[in-house]
Parts: structure tokens; sequence; C-alpha cells
């Protein structure tokens, strides 16, 4: 695969030597963007928060020695401007920054008129394509030309399932029609993928990355560390450099399609939606399947007629709100229910 596309560091600077050890051995592969957090914003209090501007010294020394672009994550004004100031060639703007609109803004006054760096927006940590697009407008409006999404997947009741449940095996869910559909909204707007964050285990970033070129993504961002295993955060997620070239010599490149192509971007959000399908079905009968063991511990029927027929009747409620054929919803669920009953009754 094209290297150009492909921007690759650890989650988080650590260390000086960690850095350029990551750093060399990326270069040596081919990779020309560098990414390191610096000052993570964290869900829980406690953990690693990043070096913080020391760290700018190990940026610039990986641009001098490797002459690699260099980048990081900015949450505030003041990360901005030290960061631009380092010499730094893009930034990027986390999923729980993307989420405050406020803080979107503080960052795009910093950067107004700058027509150089690369600004790279994740999107917001629930699934609003409108709070995403919002945050890239932000930057729009004040001249920054070099713009691009950044699809790191959502956190939803699904991504929570798989820390209870691995056959819910993403870290993030990647609801995969947002991303397609934002890109039928901008179309000239470049869109790249993280799948480090999307899967939170290393052994799922290369289907990952190869869903999201099948999907006409322009790029991937992904965690590497030169010891991964002894990360100071996601260290499950990182890949080696080694690993990386691996998944990136085995990775599919598809001949791109005309963006502008309005057929083109609804008939991939069929596809993407038609993926989800599968994908929840499956999931909907590994719970199946989960009931079946309960029942038969407990020594309960397999069939129970008034819990059938009051899911029937939700379902059929629901989909007339939604526009949807009755007829269609209940043929659909009489399938699933008897396959649902035989599941069970391989019990």
């Amino acid at each position: 695969m094209n290297c150009e596309l492909i921007i690759a560091g650890p989650c988080s600077a650590e260390t000086e030597q960690q850095v350029l050890s990551t750093a060399k051995a990326l270069a040596a592969i081919g990779i020309k963007y560098f990414r390191a957090g610096l000052w993570k914003p964290r869900t829980q209090p406690g953990t690693f928060e990043g070096v913080g501007e020391s760290g700018l010294q190990w940026l610039r020394r990986v641009k001098i020695e490797t002459g690699m672009l260099v980048g990081t994550e900015v949450a505030n004004a003041e990360h901005t401007r030290l960061a631009v100031a380092a010499g730094v060639d893009f930034v990027w703007i986390g999923a729980r920054t993307t989420t405050n609109p406020f803080a979107v803004q503080e960052i795009a006054d910093m950067l107004k008129n700058n027509k150089e760096i690369i600004v790279l927006v994740k999107n917001p940590m629930n699934p609003d394509i409108n709070l995403w697009m919002g945050a890239i407008k932000r930057l729009q409006q004040v001249g920054i030309e070099k713009i691009v999404a950044v699809h790191r997947g959502f956190s939803t009741y699904n991504s929570q399932l798989s820390i209870l449940n691995p056959q819910f095996s993403t870290r993030n869910d990647p609801q995969w029609y947002l991303p397609i559909e934002l890109k039928r909204q901008m179309p000239r707007l470049p869109l790249i993928c993280d799948p480090s964050h999307i899967a939170g285990n290393r052994d799922l970033v290369a289907g990952l990355s190869q869903k999201a070129l099948d999907l006409d993504f322009d790029g991937l961002m992904i965690e590497c560390h030169c010891n991964p295993d002894e990360a100071w955060s996601d260290a499950a997620q990182q890949l080696t450099p080694q690993q990386l070239k691996v998944v990136l010599n085995e990775l599919t490149v598809h001949e791109r399609i005309d963006r502008n192509n309005e057929l083109s971007g609804l008939r991939s959000q069929i596809d993407s939606l038609d993926s989800m399908l599968i994908e929840t079905l499956a999931k909907r009968m590994q719970i199946s399947r989960e009931i079946g063991d309960y029942k038969h511990k407990h020594n309960m029927p397999i069939v129970q007629t008034g819990r059938y027929n009051d899911v029937i009747q939700n379902r059929l409620d629901l989909a007339e709100q939604l526009g949807l054929s009755t007829q269609l919803v209940k043929q659909i669920y009489q399938l699933i229910h008897e396959e649902s009953v035989n599941i069970q009754l391989k019990k």
C-alpha cells in the first residue's frame, strides 16, 4: 500500500527515546506522517494524561532526523498555540474535544487564516454527524483550508457490550454509515480511518483497515509503539512498526470511485447499512443462544407465546412510526423468531 496515506505513531509520547525509536522504525518502512499524543484527554482521572509541552522538542527532533511530518492532539487554544510555535505540521482534534463546540471554536480562532497546518477532526464520542460537521465548518469559517475528517468509532450501547462479552468485539462502534454520509455531504473533504480506536485490540486493526479502504476512505491513522505491551496508554491496540508493515503489505487498495457521483455515495451507504444489519443480526442470535442456555438450565419452555406476541406488536408499532411496511417487518421477525427457536432447540 502507498504509505503516503498513512499516519502512524504512539498513542502517547512517553520518553524521548521511545518517540525517536518508534519514529525511526516507522520512517524505515516508508511512513511519512508521525503522530504522538502529548496532551491526553482521559475519561477517568488518575491515568496518564501526557508529557505536555516538553514532548514538542521530541517531535522537533523526529522532524529533523527523519524528515517526517509530525503532529499531535490539541484540546484547547493553549495547546494549539504551543504546537504551532513548535513547528508541528498537523494537529488533530480528538473525539472528546469535537463534542464541545466551545473548545473547537477556541482552537479554530487560534488557527485563524493558517494556510499551512493540516487539521484533522475526529468524530465526536456520540454518533452525531451534525456535531462532527459543525466542528469542520468552524475551522472552514476561519480560513483553514487543509482539513481532514477522521473516523474513530463511537461510544454506544454496542461498544459497551464489548467490555462484557467478547462477541461484541470492538472498543468503539464503527457505525460505518455515518462517515459515509459525511463523505456524501462533504465530497471534497478527505476522510481517513483510525482503526486502532475502533478496535481497542491490535488483532482487529488489519480487518478494520481493509474495511475502511473497501468503503473508499482516503487513508489510515494507526497507533504504533516500539514496545506496545509496555505502553503507558492504550497498550492493547498499538502495533509495532514491523507489525504495521505486515498489515500494510496485505491491504488491498481499490480503484477510487468518483467522489461527485451521488449514486455511488448512496450505494456505499446501502453497503454499510447492510453490513451493520448482518452484524446486528449475528449479535442478536448470540443473545438467543445465551437465552437458550438459561432456559435449559432453569427447565423453561423454549417458546413463550406471550413474549413472542409482545415482541411482534412492539416491532410493528415501531415500524409504523418509521413509515415501514408492517407486513415486511412481520415477515422478517417471523423468520428471526424461527431461527432463534432453532438455535435454542439445538442446546
